[in-house]
């Protein structure tokens, strides 16, 4: 009996942390750090104030964690596209779709990156598990790059850190500037058909850019 509450519990403690996460992260992409407030995401979680410190010690550690999840949370997603049993533009375009897709989907992710990068990235230092998971989707692209060149689909010397950063801001850059370039470039950026037309043109520089003259 004794331990079946004890398993009850841990459950009970699992369920209520991931609300809290859930909570804090729409929280956290709305209002950044400084404005989000600890009574929102209790209320958001179901949950009360006693328990976010209990769990997560602070708003600043919170946020924290809150940044873990979603970095590991699209790397875990890019693993599960199981690119290297693709052949190499396959994988490539494959790649660059999905970032787009994640992107589209995952709202918050460009926000809360924002947000820290106006903290310059303070609360990522000391997480060891974001480079790690970094240099694993960069010795990915690494490995398709390699097999490209090899099956002579990719010009050789791409640096794979280098396309790493222009696949993701390539949809970054549209998206976090959506409102100003609807209004300066007089078009609905985020009509159906300009997103569709965006990321054929994404796929389209990728291509051109890694292939072979």
């Amino acid at each position: 009996m004794a331990e079946a509450n004890t398993k009850k519990r841990k459950r009970d403690a699992e369920a209520t942390k991931a609300r809290i996460l859930v909570a804090a992260k729409k929280e956290f992409a709305k209002s950044g750090l400084g404005g989000a407030r600890v009574d929102e995401i209790a209320e958001r979680a179901n949950a009360n104030k006693r328990m976010i410190y209990h769990y997560f010690g602070s708003k600043e550690d919170l946020f924290r964690a809150v940044l873990e999840e979603a970095y590991l949370g699209i790397r875990e997603a890019e693993k599960r596209l199981k690119l290297d049993d693709m052949a190499p533009s396959e994988a490539l375009e494959k790649l660059v779709r999905f970032t787009w897709t994640y992107y589209l989907k995952n709202p918050e992710f460009i926000t809360l990156v924002n947000s820290e990068n106006l903290h310059r990235a303070k609360h990522l230092k000391g997480l060891k598990t974001l480079p790690e998971a970094t240099r694993g989707l960069v010795d990915l692209v690494s490995d398709i790059l390699k097999r490209g060149e090899e099956s002579g689909e990719f010009r050789p010397g791409i640096d794979a850190t280098q396309l790493n950063i222009t696949i993701a801001a390539i949809g970054y850059y549209y998206l976090t500037n959506r409102f100003t370039g609807s209004y300066l470039f007089d078009r609905d950026m985020m009509d159906t058909a300009a997103l569709d037309a965006r990321l054929d043109f994404n796929v389209d520089t990728i291509m051109r850019l890694v292939a072979a003259e």
